[in-house]
């Protein structure tokens, strides 16, 4: 049987040395934890937030992200599309998520704000009405991914390709909005 665990606040420890606890957080603040390659997995966070912690290369197995806030986390080449995708809701605030893989993970208004994405991955991914205000997205791939509505204005070094993404009534800014051209090979001034 797993724990229940409602209301704790962790601070400052390294899961990696002990093993995190299986079981269910919810109202649980981690702050300044270390989960660095550990297994994460069929955990249950509700209503979470995860402060300045290192959960690079963890195992996402069905863990499930439900109204879960990331702040100043380094979350590298986590696979966001393993994760239980049933209520699937999180917010990410300068936060570092490069080689990270959301592919084919609803991410219908998701906020994404100052983060690092650079090489992650959108494939086939549904980012409806989502923002990514003041992300870098270099060598992002969005190929097949849903942007419609998605606020990109402020978002830069992405390169999206309109004829294999839906982008309806998304918005960009120039120049920025230049990678959307990329594919064509043109010289803009």
């Amino acid at each position: 049987m797993q724990a229940y665990t409602e209301g704790e606040t962790f601070k400052g420890i390294d899961y990696t040395t002990q093993g995190f606890p299986k079981g269910e957080y919810e109202n649980c603040v981690f702050d300044g934890c270390i989960f660095l390659n550990a297994d994460l997995s069929g955990l249950v966070f509700i209503d979470c937030e995860f402060r300045n912690c290192d959960a690079s290369m963890a195992t996402l197995r069905d863990t499930a992200f439900r109204e879960v806030q990331f702040a100043g986390c380094k979350l590298l080449g986590l696979h966001f599309e393993d994760c239980n995708k049933f209520l699937l809701s999180v917010r990410f605030q300068d936060c570092q998520l490069n080689l990270s893989s959301f592919y084919k993970t609803s991410l219908k208004g998701t906020t994404f704000s100052n983060c690092s994405l650079r090489e992650a991955d959108f494939a086939g991914a549904d980012l409806t009405g989502a923002t990514l205000s003041s992300c870098d997205l270099a060598n992002a791939t969005f190929d097949q991914t849903i942007l419609e509505k998605a606020d990109l204005r402020t978002a830069y070094n992405y390169q999206i390709d309109p004829e294999s993404n839906r982008i309806r009534k998304a918005k960009f800014s120039l120049p920025e909005a230049v990678g959307l051209l990329h594919k064509y090979d043109i010289s803009i001034s």
